[in-house]
């Protein structure tokens, strides 16, 4: 089975040994995305929804650079560091996405990268 690795030309290079994305066996698989500002490398301010909304921003941008969209997402991991933005995440997260709606983990994380409040990664039909 071969791999296809996809790089967002407009985020920034990705900080470790991994790729933004890789397509395999038909899906295709992101790299955890923070609520980073592509044109300064620096985690967005405003909080959790500030963060939630530049995830799908570089979200898209992701999936785009492989030809695909949101539409596309199957199943969606969240990282929290707080389970109290439960309910503000899930309303950015609805304004994305359609029904029916992607399979979804929510998992509560001691840290995340750049200090973030949030991190999505997301697999997609290839």
């Amino acid at each position: 089975m071969s791999i296809e690795a996809f790089r967002a030309s407009d985020l920034a290079p990705p900080v470790g040994p991994f790729s933004h994305a890789v397509r395999s066996g038909g899906l295709i698989f992101l790299s955890g995305q923070v609520g980073q500002d592509p044109a300064s490398g620096q985690l967005v301010a405003g909080g959790v929804e500030a963060e939630a909304e530049q995830i799908f921003h570089n979200l898209k941008a992701v999936l785009g650079a492989a030809g695909k969209s949101l539409q596309s997402v199957v199943r969606v991991g969240v990282f929290l560091t707080d389970m109290q933005d439960f309910a503000a995440v899930n309303a950015i997260y609805a304004k994305h996405f359609n029904p029916p709606f992607p399979a979804r983990t929510t998992i509560v994380a001691a840290a995340l990268p750049l200090g973030a409040a949030i991190e999505i990664d997301v697999v997609a039909k290839g």
